[in-house]
């Protein structure tokens, strides 16, 4: 599905490193849930929020272009509060938040204004940020147990 998607994207959807930074290093590039995150906004923004009416402008259009932006950046911030437990965990919450969000606004772009071929690539980034949100949650589980595990072993 992210081949579709980066497709989708009208390609150049992959998220691209800058400078000398190389693969693995750690940083926020490298995780799953920012890269799959990253493609479905550059498809909302490409494939999706031109298909929306002017009446939508400042509404649902401008809520999508907002909400798909939010999740990435917010991935991103969030990485570099990692060494706080709670502030990390804001961030990936208010990220999940965020994708919940964009996926309800899907939802209405392919209810109310989809063409057959646009309700098809809703339903993908649907799924797609359905599994965005799935990371999201499960990154905050499993840091938060790493915490309390990692705060029991120094007490």
């Amino acid at each position: 599905m992210e081949d579709n998607l980066s497709n989708a994207a009208g390609g150049g959807g992959s998220v691209e490193r800058i400078g000398k930074r190389k693969a693995g290093s750690g940083d926020f590039l490298d995780l799953d849930v920012y890269k799959t995150s990253y493609t479905a906004m550059l498809t909302i923004f490409k494939r999706i929020l031109p298909i929306l009416p002017n009446g939508e402008k400042y509404d649902l259009f401008d809520q999508l272009r907002r909400s798909a932006k939010a999740v990435p950046r917010l991935i991103a911030e969030g990485h570099s509060k990692r060494h706080q437990n709670k502030g990390f965990q804001k961030y990936i919450d208010d990220a999940h938040a965020e994708s919940n969000e964009t996926i309800v606004s899907l939802n209405q772009v392919k209810d109310l204004y989809a063409s057959e071929n646009a309700k098809g690539l809703c339903i993908e980034l649907i799924d797609a940020y359905d599994k965005i949100s799935r990371q999201l949650h499960n990154l905050a589980v499993s840091w938060n147990n790493y915490h309390k595990d990692h705060n029991n072993r120094f007490r």
